[in-house]
């Protein structure tokens, strides 16, 4: 899914009626190894590809990179949270079957209340995103 322009639309609408929330983009990033070399995609630091998407609506300066698919493995976002004294956090984007999956267990591990905006978020592994959101809902995950 991507860029998807409906999800694109759905991800800057959320954004936009996030008026008093604190927003926060997750930039997903390759590492330069033998096993991404041969990835159908390229997306390395400094490169096109690692920007966040021309479309989305920017309404802060706070941009965290990752390397796997947890937003949370980078103990940068949650010590950020920590220090804005973040108790809840809203995630959206793609992919529910991967790292909005990923990024939402990381929030449940890290003690954060999480709730997944499903209008904005996309997926590329259905089956996948059914399981994970089964185990997020018994950790108390809320989906709206």
């Amino acid at each position: 899914m991507g860029n998807d322009d409906n999800l694109l639309t759905e991800v800057n609408q959320v954004i936009q009626e996030n008026e008093t929330n604190l927003v926060v983009y997750i930039r997903n990033i390759m590492k330069k190894n033998l096993l991404n070399k041969f990835a159908p995609v390229h997306v390395y630091e400094g490169t096109e590809e690692a920007g966040l998407a021309e479309e989305l609506l920017i309404k802060s300066d706070y941009v965290f990179d990752k390397y796997e698919g947890n937003a949370f493995s980078n103990q940068k976002l949650h010590e950020f949270l920590t220090d804005k004294n973040i108790h809840t956090v809203e995630i959206i984007g793609v992919d529910g079957g991967g790292c909005v999956a990923g990024t939402a267990m990381g929030a449940v591990e890290n003690g954060y209340r999480c709730i997944i905006n499903t209008k904005a978020v996309g997926t590329m592994m259905e089956e996948k995103q059914n399981k994970y959101y089964k185990k997020l809902e018994n950790r108390g995950s809320i989906f709206i």
